[in-house]
């Protein structure tokens, strides 16, 4: 157990650079068998060469240790903080200099522009960025850390809106397909696809990414929002975008819905997209600063 505070915070420093860094490489356990049981379901020869091409580099990216996509994004921490983990008040800052650690020990490309000033900070560090999501879990000494590397292509389809009331949840789906067929393509399918429902845009939006964050093949805790979930997966594919965009059997990896009680006259839509790389990774960390990869079983940093 670390008693020194500049020793636990080294400590959980050194651990979420070297987990940043491990992300950027390596696609978690569900992501991949997806990939593989798409690859299985194309009969084409341009999707089996796209698919065969993503493998390929997922291979190449571990055996030289380096990012499965050049776009290694703007950094995003979605973190689940105990009130009682010992480095609750240090955690922005710790995260901030895990980025910046990350960046050369990757290495990260440099994606962080500032606004207005149209400056590259060079470390992937700036204004509000690394961006950070907070959830605070009374009597827990444990923090669980979500990673998500969200490249500038897999962000272009996202949206959000508030619909008229009267549009209901057709309306909903029109907005999600209208997106996607329109701006899908720009962001490498297959697609993640995370929604989010509520009563205003902002809270849409946060839900549509925070839908990115859950496991491949999960579905939403609401027998009506699984059916809809399914349905737009199934709508989806339909269209057959393919791998790359190039036409295939499937569009999607997954459709996941999140939602939030909404006001009676309001009704927001928010659209989120992961692509093929979906580089989201989890990791719990103790009082001790000992840690636990759940994203990627068996990862050692």
């Amino acid at each position: 157990m670390y008693t020194d505070k500049k020793e636990q915070r080294e400590k959980f420093i050194d651990i979420m650079a070297r987990f940043t860094a491990y992300c950027s490489k390596h696609l978690p356990d569900d992501v991949y068998a997806k990939l593989k049981e798409l690859r299985e379901k194309e009969n084409t020869s341009i999707a089996k060469i796209i698919y065969d091409s993503m493998f390929s580099n997922i291979k190449m990216a571990y055996e030289l240790d380096k990012p499965v996509c050049q776009d290694t994004g703007v950094i995003q921490y979605f973190v689940q903080i105990g009130t009682r983990f010992p480095l609750i008040d240090d955690m922005e800052d710790c995260l901030r200099k895990a980025v910046i650690k990350a960046t050369h020990l990757a290495p990260l490309r440099h994606n962080a522009v500032e606004v207005f000033d149209e400056k590259n900070t060079g470390n992937n560090v700036g204004k509000r960025i690394p961006w950070i999501e907070w959830e605070i879990v009374p009597h827990s000494d444990e923090v669980k850390i979500y990673v998500y590397l969200a490249g500038g292509g897999c962000s272009l389809p996202g949206a959000a809106k508030v619909l008229m009331p009267l549009e209901g949840y057709e309306g909903v789906v029109n907005f999600v397909f209208d997106q996607i067929v329109s701006y899908g393509i720009n962001a490498c399918p297959p697609l993640l696809v995370g929604i989010g429902i509520a009563g205003s845009v902002e809270v849409a939006a946060k839900l549509s990414k925070k839908a990115l964050l859950r496991p491949i093949g999960s579905h939403n805790s609401n027998p009506r929002g699984a059916e809809l979930e399914s349905r737009i997966e199934a709508g989806l594919n339909a269209i057959k975008i393919g791998p790359g965009g190039f036409t295939g059997e499937t569009s999607v990896l997954g459709v996941h819905i999140e939602e939030a009680a909404r006001h009676p006259a309001t009704l927001a839509v928010g659209l989120s997209t992961g692509c093929w790389a979906h580089r989201r990774a989890v990791i719990k960390i103790n009082s001790d600063i000992n840690y636990e990869i759940i994203s990627h079983k068996g990862a050692v940093l």
